[in-house]
């Protein structure tokens, strides 16, 4: 059987952490090797959990964020594949096995799981998730019926929920930018897939039953559009940020309206001046991602979408309008890319 280096982070209370656990170690078809990475867990039993499991715990002393944990975790194994897992989520038990079949591919990047809501198991949390133009991602098919996700497919981001990679992906795209901290490393690590000439496939029978929940909270919002901002001036090709300029600046525009009405407007200029202040990192991260791709924009552009999901991101009246003026100016300027 496969050995799989599965890696899960702890942090605060972490009331589904045993159950997430243990459904790893019963894992069937592969041979899992379990690292938790306590990056700041307010339970008083790891040790005991971790030994009842098989785990390994890693206790760096701080919060290294969702990004610098999974770099630490998959760093202490050399199992010729990688996992992801939450700590709220729990992997069926041929679901480790049926993605590592798929990533056996060697046209596949990154296999990513059916993420189901724990709430109703037969309703989907992510089917994989969309990109739109403007650098925002979300829930693939949240709220749909499971049914209606029956088919593999190519997706633009693999949900961070349960994937698996070959190690040797993960190393060649060295991992996740620990910058981000936290949200948005997913598409990030995927779009770079892509761009390494890889797919990332959607596998519906390697099913994860995930505790969701999003929580739109001021920190977490400054990340998302912070780290949005990050993959999209890092990732996107000269051409493309040149395109895109107009509709990017307007939205930048829009989201601080949106932020400032929402009570999260010092969050958003929060993430404009990290970008500031760090501009020297971002050249430098940009120069390392355009440098290493292999595929450019013009070739990938079939993965974006013009087109919110009004489930996932309730928009307010007249943004159709918008949204229509939006699709027809990409179609205009996509033969430039």
């Amino acid at each position: 059987m496969n050995e799989v280096d599965v890696v899960m982070l702890g942090y605060g209370d972490e009331p589904y952490l045993a159950d997430a656990l243990a459904a790893v170690a019963a894992s069937t078809g592969v041979r899992p090797r379990t690292v938790l990475v306590d990056n700041g867990t307010t339970r008083d039993d790891l040790d005991e959990l971790c030994a009842r499991t098989g785990a390994t715990l890693l206790r760096p002393g701080r919060n290294l964020g969702f990004t610098g944990g999974v770099n630490l975790g998959l760093a202490h194994g050399e199992a010729p594949f990688v996992a992801l897992v939450n700590s709220d989520a729990i992997v069926a038990p041929d679901a480790l096995a049926r993605l590592v079949a798929v990533a056996t591919d060697p046209g596949i990047g990154i296999a990513s799981g059916d993420v189901r809501l724990a709430d109703d198991p037969s309703t989907m949390n992510s089917a994989g998730n969309p990109l739109h133009v403007l650098g925002l991602s979300w829930a693939g098919g949240l709220g749909d019926p499971a049914t209606s996700h029956a088919e593999p497919r190519d997706v633009a981001s693999c949900s961070g929920a349960g994937v698996v990679l070959r190690r040797e992906v993960w190393e060649e795209l060295r991992g996740f930018p620990e910058e981000f901290f936290a949200y948005q490393e997913d598409l990030e690590l995927s779009w770079r897939t892509w761009q390494a000439g890889l797919r990332v496939r959607y596998v519906p029978d390697a099913v994860v039953v995930h505790h969701y929940a999003f929580g739109r909270h001021p920190a977490k919002m400054y990340l998302l559009e912070r780290n949005r901002l990050l993959f999209v001036l890092t990732t996107y090709g000269g051409r493309t940020l040149a395109a895109l300029a107009l509709p990017l600046l307007s939205f930048e525009v829009a989201m601080l309206l949106v932020a400032s009405l929402q009570g999260w407007g010092r969050q958003k200029l929060r993430g404009w001046w990290w970008v500031l202040r760090h501009i020297a990192w971002v050249r430098s991260r940009r120069r390392w991602v355009q440098a290493a791709r292999r595929v450019e924009d013009r070739e990938l552009a079939h993965l974006w979408t013009t087109r919110f999901d009004p489930a996932v991101m309730p928009l307010p009246p007249g943004s159709g309008a918008l949204q229509g003026l939006l699709a027809g100016y990409w179609r205009a300027v996509r033969p430039l890319l």
